[in-house]
Formats: structure tokens, sequence, C-alpha cells
């Protein structure tokens, strides 16, 4: 994705809610407000001023821009590769905005891309891509990125190759666990761990040790400088004590040796890096399939009367398109000739097809139901409906924050420190430590750095995530982000979709009325419903048990309903219109039922003979018979509840005063949705959005914290973070305390983890031997390591069995 845009000095104000670094005058269009595509996706020209900026928003080795001077600058979107933390995110991010000619880069870790905001006079992509290559990761520059199964491939690469070191060093670290634990005293027992453990260090987890020494380079560290530093370490002192063990026997020493304690950390955090790495892979599945919403080709109708199969990205403005039953609509148009239904729920979110006759809209993505028609192409590429869609999910998809995993911050800070105090506790043994100093120190130190290893922090927040989220299954309520269940907790307004959300998502009978009670003509409306291709005909159908009869001469008529002939008699279905037509005066009574179930927001059908009306039947999206009650539930959590709709203001509001809800929006277009949300997260709220259509994606995509019905669509699913199996909106504040219980068992997780670490490693240090006498052995240290990882898990899993 990239944009241009003219930027030049004056007064400006940055603009809030603007990722990228954007600046922009009060009134100018702004990225997402409009604009014309130039032929790729995101691209758009629109004037932009730069004007006063703190130090950290426009850095000196950004370009100064004379006042007055107008550039060009260019916001594209680049893959990036070997990315594995939020610290790598943010070295991808400093490499790029010491570039000259870049305004701003900002990395989506989750997504593995960066967006970058620079000036193509004066920073091109190879400088970029060279710079980020030295860093240690891979920019894929446009070209390439644009091949999305070149893309795909890489990171299934990716993952074969994690999940073949995960196996690998699984099956090897389980028989030195085992030797390490219970069988220290057989044969060769440490030369047999050494030869196991060290594939597991150098070969399945080498990657630790080749980002740490990265890291170190930019004088950064992360969790793979704690891994490699602890696991390194204590593989070295191992086999040293196995090579050597004569050394610390000649000093009254036992030679420990830790090949189990490193072999297993670098197993256990390759399977927590797995599971990141399968999630991850989903992140454009949405994508993918609003793109495969649009055909591959279409059937031009030349003048000469002709048809010729095209590629879609042929198709040119102007050209005349036939659509055929069950065909999907390749670009946005105007229908010429020809009328059918079409379903347009991919954008409106309503369940009932919408007639199209000549010189109305047609849009892509959208579904033709039976009929055939011909249109004339509009908008094409880039610039149709559902491309916009699709641009507006790629970047509410890009403009989240990365994951930032606590684990991954405190790491910047606490390797170093640790690496420090080892450091310094060897250096206080060896001056104080009399003649013994160096190996106390040496042993000090060694401990220092075992009882800090990252294990206990590193299962802290995954083991309660995965336990919430596993019990979240249970309960019928997937969770495919582990952000959005940290999220949860803090929402304070929840927006949620009419159709399908609320209601049922599909028109059903809901009322009938015969004359004087008659329904003898029951055979002849549902053998006349099941020859009509008007969508509310299958509601009646399928609500109507009675056998079919034979009838004939069935007449569609446009707009106004459809008749057959049975037993010599004209029998009609459809509108008051149709029945006026031919004369026919409903009954008082049935008029009453009419004009109650319109004040209802009801769709009304008229069954009638040459003579009289003999039915009227109501039909409607009924509201699911839990949805009043978890909105109350949701409500008195303290949360606002808001219903947005494309459908119209009579319907939304009867919807809404059934279930109680007091805000809503009616007849909003996708962008609009999308937009509602943005204006709420400006003034400050964390926004949740639950919807089942296509047409909620943008929306769902811009939330907080997405909910998908799992009756709805498979792209809404796919957007979202969480997904309720049973579309029962009772599940939701279900999530909701399910969020804050996992929350809480996180916190009390790291809470252990850091205590164990403020405490032990002054310990381990040797700050008590001075007054007691008392050095904690490496051993010790390595089981009080494990101990605080049961504990850890054993929290975790609480989370199972609280209500």
């Amino acid at each position: 994705m990239n944009e241009e845009k003219k930027i030049q000095h004056g007064d400006a104000k940055p603009q809030q809610g603007q990722s990228g670094g954007g600046f922009v005058k009060p009134g100018m269009m702004t990225p997402g407000t409009g604009g014309h595509g130039t032929g790729q996706p995101g691209m758009m020209n629109r004037p932009m001023n730069i004007g006063k900026m703190s130090a950290q928003q426009f850095k000196p080795a950004a370009p100064k821009l004379k006042p007055g001077e107008t550039v060009n600058a260019v916001r594209k979107t680049f893959p990036v590769m070997g990315m594995s933390c939020a610290s790598c995110a943010r070295g991808v991010e400093n490499v790029l905005n010491l570039q000259d000619g870049v305004l701003n880069a900002s990395v989506n870790f989750a997504a593995s891309t960066v967006l970058v905001e620079y000036i193509p006079e004066k920073a091109g992509i190879d400088e970029m891509q060279k710079a980020v290559k030295g860093a240690g990761y891979e920019l894929l520059v446009e070209e390439e990125s644009q091949k999305s199964d070149v893309l795909e491939e890489l990171h299934q690469q990716n993952y074969r190759k994690l999940r073949n070191n995960t196996l690998g060093a699984s099956l090897l670290a389980l028989p030195v666990f085992i030797i390490g634990m219970f069988f220290m005293n057989m044969p060769y027992a440490n030369v047999i761990m050494w030869v196991l453990s060290t594939p597991v260090l150098f070969w399945f987890g080498r990657h630790f040790f080749v980002n740490a020494v990265k890291q170190a380079r930019h004088r950064t560290a992360n969790m793979d400088t704690l891994v490699a530093v602890s696991t390194g370490v204590a593989w070295l002192f191992s086999v040293f004590n196995t090579l050597h063990p004569e050394f610390w026997h000649a000093r009254g020493l036992h030679s420990h040796v830790y090949f189990e304690a490193a072999a297993v950390i670098v197993a256990f955090i390759l399977l927590g890096r797995l599971l990141e790495e399968k999630a991850k892979g989903n992140t454009s599945a949405a994508i993918k399939k609003l793109m495969g919403l649009q055909p591959r080709e279409v059937t031009i109708v030349k003048e000469e009367g002709h048809y010729l199969q095209l590629p879609v990205d042929q198709v040119h403005e102007g050209d005349i398109i036939m659509v055929r039953p069950g065909q999907q609509i390749a670009v946005d148009g105007t229908v010429t000739d020809g009328h059918s239904y079409v379903d347009e729920s991919m954008l409106s979110g309503e369940p009932v097809p919408v007639l199209k006759t000549a010189g109305d809209p047609v849009f892509a993505g959208t579904i033709n139901q039976k009929g055939s028609f011909s249109f004339k192409a509009t908008k094409v590429g880039s610039e149709t409906r559902l491309s916009q869609i699709i641009r507006m999910v790629q970047e509410a998809q890009g403009s989240k924050a990365p994951v930032q995993k606590l684990v991954d911050r405190i790491a910047a800070v606490f390797v170093p420190v640790v690496m420090g105090i080892a450091l310094l506790s060897f250096i206080a043994w060896v001056i104080f430590g009399g003649e013994n100093g160096f190996t106390q120190g040496l042993l000090a130190a060694i401990t220092v750095l075992v009882i800090a290893c990252p294990c206990a922090l590193g299962l802290a927040t995954p083991t309660a995530l995965m336990v919430g989220i596993g019990k979240g299954a249970s309960q019928g309520i997937l969770i495919r982000d582990a952000g959005s269940l940290e999220l949860a907790r803090k929402m304070d307004v929840i927006i949620l979709d009419k159709t399908g959300t609320i209601t049922e998502g599909k028109p059903e009978v809901t009322d009938v009325a015969w004359l004087n009670g008659d329904n003898s003509m029951e055979p002849v409306l549902v053998s006349l419903e099941k020859k009509s291709e008007h969508p509310l005909a299958e509601a009646v159908t399928r609500y109507f048990k009675s056998a079919a009869v034979e009838v004939s001469d069935f007449r569609s008529i446009t707009g106004k309903g459809a008749s057959v002939v049975y037993d010599g008699k004209s029998y009609f279905a459809g509108n008051l219109r149709l029945l006026s037509e031919h004369g026919i005066q409903p009954h008082n009574g049935l008029l009453e039922h009419s004009k109650q179930w319109v004040g209802e927001s009801k769709s009304v059908i008229w069954f009638a003979d040459e003579a009289q009306a003999l039915a009227v039947i109501a039909i409607a999206d009924r509201v699911k018979p839990s949805s009043a009650e978890a909105i109350g539930r949701i409500r008195q959590m303290g949360i606002e509840v808001i219903m947005l709709t494309g459908d119209n203001e009579a319907t939304a509001a009867a919807i809404a005063g059934q279930v109680g809800i007091g805000q809503y929006h009616a007849g909003l277009l996708p962008d609009q949705k999308a937009g509602f949300i943005k204006s709420l997260q400006e003034k400050g709220s964390v926004v949740a959005m639950a919807g089942d259509g296509i047409n909620d994606s943008a929306a769902m995509a811009q939330a907080d914290v997405s909910i998908a019905m799992g009756q709805g669509s498979d792209i809404a699913m796919d957007v979202a973070e969480m997904t309720l199996i049973s579309s029962d909106l009772n599940k939701i504040p279900d999530a909701i305390r399910l969020s804050r219980h996992t929350v809480r068992t996180v916190r009390q997780n790291l809470f252990w983890a850091f205590i164990y670490n403020v405490i032990g490693i002054p310990v381990a240090a040797g700050v008590l031997y001075p007054f007691t006498g008392f050095l904690l052995n490496p051993m010790i240290a390595g089981a009080a390591m494990a101990l605080s990882s049961v504990s850890v898990v054993t929290n975790s899993l609480r989370l199972k069995w609280k209500k």
C-alpha cells in the first residue's frame, strides 16, 4: 500500500488519531477521507503541510524544509521478514528513522509490516532495504511484496522451520531432563547430556544466539539476549565442569552441570514462538477472502452484439458487462438493460436482496440472484467500493500499535541489569573473597545468570492466556488474538450491528391474518411463492407447510409482486399497488393488521384472488431471544451500548426499542461505521465492535476489540479477534468477565516472577554471605528457577475453575 502527498512548510498541527506522522491544516484532506486512486491499491494524491514539530516527530536526520518549499512525500507499507519480538520491531523503526529523507517509520510487529513516510527525492527504497538488511532483517520492496503467493510461501517456510526446530529441540531436551533430574549418577550421564543438549542450543535454538549478537551490535537487548546469555553460560559452565571436575573437587566443591536447564529453556521458548507464529500467519486471511469476492473474469458485451471473456483487470470504465444468475459482480457500475435482485449484504449487511433495474447502481463483490442484466462499468480497479473496503481493513489493521509484550519491554532493561549484577558480584568476590574469591565469584556470577533465567518470566503471560483462551473455547468463545483478551476488560463502548448480531439475520414470517380465518387457499399461495424469485418468497415457503398445487401462467410483476392462475382464476401476491391495479380493496380488518405491522417496521405481503384480499402476511428479521438480556448485562458492567446499521431509521428505532438500546445510528455505509468508531477512539474510548457481515469488516478492523457472530460471514470472522460460535450475545459479557480474570492472573504471575528475581538475584550474588555465611548453590538456583515456573503454571491453571 502506498500513497503520495505534497508537503509544504507552514503552520500546521498534528492531526490526532492519524498514523504515519502526517500533519495537516484544519479542513484539508486527510488519509482515508477521499481522493482518487492512481490505479494502485491505497495510493492517493493530496496536499499536506508540515509545520512545527517536536524533536521526536521531526528528527534532525530528516530533511529540513525551507519556508514555502513543497516536496512530494510518499507513504508505503513494506513487509518485513525476520522480526521475532517487539524489540526487533523497534530496531527496524530506529534504523529507518535514521535514514536521510525518511519522515517517519512505524512498524506493525503483529502484521510484520512497516509503514514508511519518506521523500523519494532524498530517500531511496534500495538504501532503506540495505539499512534494514544491515540490521539483520529483510525489507521486501514493492515489486516483491505485490506477489502475495511469494509472501505466503515465505511465511509458510518460516513456520515450518520453527516447527521443525521445536520438535527437534523437544525430542532431545526430554532425555536430557530425565537424566538430569533422576539419573545423575548413571555412567557417562554428563557426557550424554552434553552431546544431546549441544544441538538443542546451537542448532535448533541457534537463532536465539544470532539475534542476541544482532541486538548487541545495536546496543540493545531483548528476550533472545536473555535466553542466549543464560543458556549459553549454563552450557559453557556445564562443559567446563564435565571436562575438569577436579577444578571444583580440589576446592571442596561438587562440579554441578546444568545441561537440562539450558535444553529445556530453549525447547519451551521455541514452543511459545511456534504458537505465536501460527497465530500471526492468519492475519492476512480476511484480506484474501475480500479479494476473493471479485471474479477473475467478466463477460464484456461488444457493440457488434457478441460476448468476450476478459480478465477483470482488463475492464475499463465504459465497458458493458453481462451478469448471469448466481454470478458475482466484478466492478462498480450502472444497470443498462434487464433486471434482477442482487445480494448486497456484503455492503449493507441487510439480508434482503435489492431489486436492480435500468439506472440503478451495482457494486463489485455483490452477488446476482436469479435474473440477468447488463451494466456499464463506472469504477474499476482500486476505485471500486470493494477495493475501498479492502484498503480500509488493511489500514485499520496496520494502524494498530504492535503488540508490545511486557516481557520484551522489561528485558531491554532486565538483561543488562542482570549481566551487570553477575559481573559486579564476580568482581566483588575476587576483591573481597579471599583465597577462594575467584571460585566463589565465578559460582556467584553463574548462579545469578541461572536464577535470572527467563523461564518464569516467559511463562507468566502465555500460560495464563492459553488457559483463558482454552476456557473461552469451551464456552463457545473463540479468541484468535490474545491481545484482544487483555483489551476486552478495558472497553467502555461496544458497537453492535443490527442484522445478524442483534437479530437472526434472515427474514421470517412473524404474523399471518386470513380473511375470516379461512386459509383454504394456502396451497395456492405456497405454489405462487415457490415460482417467485423475490427474496421474501423464500420466507413464505419456509413458514407454510402445505403441499404445492399445480398452477399456471406465472407472471413476475417488477416492483409489485407476482400472479398465477389456478382452476381458471387469477391469484396475486405482492404489495397494495398490485391489488389496487386490479381493483381489489382489502377488508378493513386486514388493513388494520397491515398498518400495525408496518408501524413495527415489518414487510407486508398481500395475497388475493380476482375479487378480494384473502390474507396479509408480515415478514421481519426477528430479534434473537437473548439479545435484550445480553445488552442489559453489558450495560450493568458500565459499558455503553450503541447500535449501528445500514437499515432505515424506522426499522432501527423499532429494534433498538425492543432490546433497550438508547443510542443508534441508521443508514450507515461501511466506511461511515468505521469513521464513527474512529471518532469515539479519538475521544479516548476503548471501543469493541460486534458484527456478522462483510460490511462490518472495516469497522471491526478499526475497533480496539472485534467480535464476530459464528453464523456470519467468514470474512467478518477472519477480521475479528473473537468469534461467538453460537452467535449468542450473552457470550459478550462472558468474554469480558473472562478477560478480567485472565488479566488479573497475568498480573499475579508477573508479580511472583519478578518477586522471585528481586529476591533471588541478590541472594545468588552473595548478599547474605557477610551476615550468615550462606552462598546459594547453582543447583539450588536451578531448582528455584524450576519452582518459579511451576508456580506460575499452577496459578494459571486456577483460571479453569473460576466462574
